[in-house]
């Protein structure tokens, strides 16, 4: 990727942006908020925002799981698309990220259709199976990469026929084809593709995509049984 290269995908951004996703002043002081707080640079873009609230949209979700909730700019694009009675399941490891994401729910009032749960995504999956957590109709997997197939086994255990999941990150400006990679966010993300690839209860792809994030992609999978 070049200098020029990547100005020309901002700016495409940006176009798609100005067209097709209206001011929202909640959104804007989510990412403010998020900046200001100095939290990593790790928010999805406004339209993959966009994208994920269509998603849910499309998939009719009610139940929604979240790993990785960071300043719940996500969450709160996921939230507007259910419907009144719907419900979204956060994990966040860091408590400071977690207290900038509960104020940026309560000023877009959706405190109420979110359970923000604060500690080791892992743990915290571990200890909802013992509480007997019911199933989720939409998955988002965007945590840390090293933990990605062990967080798709448990969307899995999450999920029913129909459950849709989605992992943010998967190309890693395309070094998933060096299987020489030192970066074990590269390892972690080949090893969720092989187990994508195994495992029979999810059919999967994957698309590209560039964007003001650079190049990057997102998986997309529906479960099967």
């Amino acid at each position: 990727m070049n200098v020029h290269q990547a100005k020309v995908w901002e700016e495409v951004d940006q176009y798609i942006t100005e067209h097709l996703i209206p001011h929202d002043p909640i959104l804007e002081r989510t990412l403010a908020a998020n900046r200001l707080a100095q939290l990593p640079l790790y928010d999805v873009t406004p339209t993959q925002g966009k994208l994920l609230n269509l998603f849910v949209q499309m998939k009719g979700a009610k139940r929604i799981l979240e790993i990785g909730t960071l300043g719940a700019y996500s969450t709160i694009w996921m939230a507007r698309a259910l419907p009144s009675d719907g419900k979204i399941v956060t994990l966040e490891l860091d408590p400071f990220h977690a207290q900038v994401a509960e104020a940026n729910l309560s000023f877009a009032q959706l405190s109420h259709m979110v359970e923000l749960r604060v500690g080791e995504a892992l743990q915290q999956l571990a200890q909802m199976a013992d509480e007997g957590v019911e199933a989720f109709d939409f998955i988002f997997i965007d945590a840390d990469k090293p933990n990605n197939s062990k967080y798709l086994q448990w969307a899995l255990h999450f999920s029913h026929p129909g459950t849709v999941i989605i992992g943010d990150n998967v190309i890693r400006d395309g070094e998933i084809i060096n299987e020489q990679s030192e970066d074990d966010r590269v390892q972690g993300v080949r090893q969720f593709y092989d187990l994508l690839a195994e495992e029979p209860r999810i059919t999967a792809t994957a698309i590209q995509t560039v964007g003001s994030k650079g190049y990057d992609g997102f998986m997309m999978g529906i479960v099967r049984y």
